[in-house]
């Protein structure tokens, strides 16, 4: 069995991902989330919920424990979260870690010059990509609902293409990082619309 936590469990695209993850017989996950009662477990054989915050390291690290992969779909203080993260990684010893941006961080978007409001994920990409974690950082385009999976990816210093990509193809592509513990480790992901 691959054991996945996903904290911010309650986001747009981990509501997304949680069904697709459940597809796979071998997978079981821990959605954990500030306010449990926001989510109903869709099958408690093998997910469970827990209530807690990310900047909380005494609960990260006790949530964390035994799993093989860390999928953070966050917001807010995301240098903050991305420390602890790090840190309850190191303590609990789980390495993988599926970390989600956005595009424009790196200045990638051509013709595009994102200020500010793209501070927080630069600061956190920039410290998941200092540590020794076995990381995949993912940029993606503004999420669509188009029920299409195809997506193109760009790796750090190549230009992003396109600007959007569905959640279905986001989720897709989780999948296949969580359930494959050696693929893009250590690479940070742009992924639009193929």
């Amino acid at each position: 069995m691959i054991r996945i936590i996903i904290l911010g469990a309650n986001g747009q695209l981990a509501r997304n991902t949680i069904p697709v993850l459940l597809r796979r017989p071998d997978v079981t996950l821990t959605l954990y989330l500030r306010r449990a009662a926001r989510l109903k477990n869709p099958d408690p054989n093998r997910v469970s919920i827990v209530e807690g915050d990310v900047l909380n390291q005494d609960a990260l690290c006790a949530a964390v424990a035994g799993h093989d992969v860390v999928y953070a779909n966050l917001a807010g203080d995301m240098a903050q979260q991305a420390r602890t993260i790090i840190a309850a990684m190191h303590a609990t010893g789980v390495k993988r870690l599926i970390f989600m941006s956005s595009m424009g961080i790196y200045s990638e978007v051509p013709g595009e010059r994102y200020r500010s409001i793209l501070n927080p994920y630069r600061d956190s990409a920039a410290l998941v990509e200092q540590s020794d974690l076995d990381y995949t950082i993912l940029r993606p385009g503004w999420f669509t609902r188009d029920q299409e999976v195809s997506y193109q990816l760009t790796q750090k210093g190549e230009a992003f293409k396109g600007h959007d990509v569905s959640l279905n193809s986001l989720s897709a592509l989780i999948v296949k990082l969580v359930t494959s513990p050696e693929l893009d480790v250590r690479c940070s992901l742009g992924v639009s619309r193929a």
